[in-house]
């Protein structure tokens, strides 16, 4: 009975010893939201996450910035669909990035199976900064884009990566656009010769790469109109137009130009030409997108007769990245005039035909996807090779056009921009528990702040 009662006690623990080890197995992920100043921040958190904390610790100064993050959090747990259920712990003393540093290694240290994460999304002036000095610490960081605002910047995070890699951390920013299906399906009809043939390279003043996006200040975001901080419309926080949404585009080329390629900005990239051009906002627009009564000091400089404040938030690229030429364009205006969404329009030249993306009036401003043969090539049928496509996107059809096909994408493949935030942030906690991510990231993400922090250089030197 004895010997019995032992056997039993001895299984008990080792079935124990067993459940705690697979429970340690599992890294639990811990959020902390440092200073968050931009909406991004909280679409992060417009999901929950397996693995992931549901307790996030927020450091930021006190004010209106942070406040707006809370209660977005607070809507997002509220709500009737879905709800989440996070649990906000906030700091908002001044030393708030420097008490970040010294808790979170704390927690560090008495967590052994934790994984720390910095989200990073708000006042960009000292963003680069605030990533190289969270990967000193032993932080894992995901960045709203832009990373890097100005050279600068651009020199902080090649050194931040190269403590990430020394540290077996991660660093990675924020490419929400790779998720719209328009833009998933032109990559993958770029890789199909035959529909698309080869990437042509165009010239100077015809490149073979156009990208071109629209935003506006006065946007809904979560179903409510996004109050803007002040700041926002300051470049020297926020970053020029050039340098911040351009991001995206640059990614886009690089991702559907050279899929799973590693681009090399010492080798691979040329600045052929660059400019860039304000918005005038009235001061009564000014106040409606920040509920501020009065232009702050620190935008003297951009005001005109005390009426208008001119933000230099346009700009246009023309480089050769590989010997293709591409353009890329960003804009923003204060309101959509039709109520629609932020618009993008994109053209890859094929040797065999373009894909466009368009989003214009005829297209009820919703992203569509044309294949349109060029010349030499208007007999093709592309059927059977448009098979490649439907195995993987089951569903997806061409319509004949007079100018070629449109894709006809059924609306589960659609999803809004907001949610591309849980996507990219799952692929980013995957990475995180594999501690690896595809070898042609990091040198693509150097190559895209290269292109426009060195693309900025070249306009502040012609002004």
């Amino acid at each position: 009975m004895i010997v019995r009662r032992i056997h039993i006690a001895f299984l008990m623990i080792f079935i124990s010893c067993k459940n705690q080890s697979s429970v340690n197995d599992a890294k639990t992920v811990h959020l902390v939201t440092l200073d968050p100043g931009h909406f991004h921040a909280a679409l992060v958190q417009k999901t929950m996450y397996k693995d992931v904390d549901s307790v996030v610790h927020v450091y930021a100064p006190a004010g209106n910035d942070l406040q707006l993050h809370l209660d977005r959090i607070t809507a997002y747990n509220n709500r009737k669909e879905n709800p989440t259920h996070w649990k906000e712990e906030v700091y908002t003393g001044s030393d708030f990035f420097e008490k970040m540093i010294s808790d979170e290694k704390a927690r560090l240290n008495d967590a052994v199976r934790q994984e720390n994460v910095i989200v990073l999304s708000g006042n960009n002036k000292r963003k680069a900064e605030y990533i190289l000095r969270s990967l000193q610490n032993g932080l894992n960081v995901l960045a709203d884009k832009p990373m890097a605002i100005d050279s600068k910047g651009f020199e902080q995070l090649k050194q931040a990566f190269d403590v990430a890699r020394k540290n077996n951390l991660l660093l990675y920013d924020i490419m929400t656009e790779r998720f719209e299906i328009t833009s998933i399906l032109q990559r993958e009809l770029s890789m199909i010769p035959e529909i698309f043939g080869t990437l042509q390279n165009g010239k100077a003043g015809d490149p073979a790469v156009v990208k071109e996006s629209t935003h506006y200040f006065y946007k809904y975001i979560s179903g409510n109109v996004v109050t803007r901080p002040p700041w926002f419309f300051d470049v020297s926080q926020q970053g020029e137009g050039i340098a911040d949404v351009m991001t995206h585009l640059v990614d886009l080329v690089q991702w559907e130009c050279f899929p799973g390629q590693a681009i090399d900005y010492t080798k691979d990239i040329r600045i052929d030409s660059a400019k860039h051009w304000t918005t005038d906002l009235s001061l009564d627009e000014f106040k409606t997108l920040t509920k501020v009564d009065s232009f702050p000091s620190y935008l003297s400089k951009n005001i005109s007769r005390d009426t208008t404040v001119k933000i230099f938030s346009n700009g246009e690229i023309n480089y050769t990245i590989r010997g293709v030429h591409a353009k890329t364009t960003t804009l923003w205006k204060y309101r959509s005039e039709n109520n629609t969404g932020d618009l993008y329009s994109a053209m890859m030249k094929g040797t065999k035909a373009n894909l466009v993306i368009r989003q214009g009036a005829e297209e009820n401003y919703q992203p569509t996807l044309y294949v349109e043969p060029t010349p030499s090539y208007k007999t093709i049928d592309v059927t059977t090779a448009f098979k490649k496509i439907q195995e993987k996107f089951p569903g997806v059809e061409l319509q004949a056009t007079k100018n070629g096909w449109r894709l006809i994408i059924p609306q589960k493949y659609k999803e809004g921009h907001e949610e591309h935030f849980a996507r990219v942030t799952k692929n980013f906690l995957e990475y995180l528990r594999k501690k690896d991510i595809p070898a042609w990231e990091v040198p693509n993400i150097l190559a895209k702040y290269y292109t426009t922090t060195k693309a900025l250089e070249l306009v502040s030197q012609t002004k």
